[in-house]
């Protein structure tokens, strides 16, 4: 009698753990996702409930030119990350410059309505319920964004003196997690701020 042949072919028995830093930046994302899911609620519960003006449909703006500034550097950071990946250092500097210029126009958006909203409507963090949360909320993912084009920059600069290469892909990548994180968070700000909020 002939040996039936195994249906079920057998898994390869080699695994191997998942890239330390990945994993970090992962529960880093998870933690901060949970802190930025508070301040989210924490806009939406006190909207439309201060006792004084100036209200979100009075002063603000909608940032649609930097918001398009920010989620393109999704894009060039990816490009970044690949072309680092494929040891086109080159092309991966560029890139990389390019986000930071992108991430750098978005910070300028933000102080720019920030110094709007301060001196020409009187809308300070502790004016009304609305600037407590607009500012812990938009300031939150400013300060992100600040942390995150720090980290940029020193990649930059080591990339700068040809101290970054394809080795490098990985570490890169990890940071490219964070910023494309930022961004993320950013697509939901801006809907609960200046869509859902006015």
């Amino acid at each position: 009698m002939s040996a039936m042949a195994n249906p079920f072919p057998e898994a390869p028995t080699t695994w191997s753990l998942p890239d330390r830093g990945k994993v970090a930046m992962a529960g880093l994302i998870i933690a901060e996702s949970a802190i930025f899911t508070i301040f989210v609620v924490a806009y939406l519960f006190y909207v439309g409930k201060s006792l004084s003006g100036p209200t979100p449909s009075e002063v603000l703006e909608t940032p649609i030119l930097y918001t398009i500034c920010l989620l393109s550097s999704s894009l060039t950071i990816h490009g970044a990350a690949k072309s680092l990946a494929r040891d086109r250092v080159g092309a991966f500097l560029g890139l990389w410059l390019l986000t930071i210029a992108l991430g750098g126009l978005f910070l300028y958006g933000t102080a720019q309505e920030w110094h709007r909203l301060i001196y020409k409507h009187g809308l300070t963090i502790s004016t009304n319920l609305f600037g407590t949360t607009y500012y812990s909320l938009v300031g939150l993912h400013g300060f992100h964004v600040t942390a995150g084009l720090v980290m940029l920059l020193v990649v930059a600069i080591f990339a700068l003196a040809g101290r970054v290469r394809m080795q490098e892909s990985r570490r890169v990548e990890v940071l490219a997690m964070y910023w494309h994180f930022v961004d993320a968070v950013w697509v939901v700000v801006f809907t609960v701020v200046y869509v859902l909020g006015r």
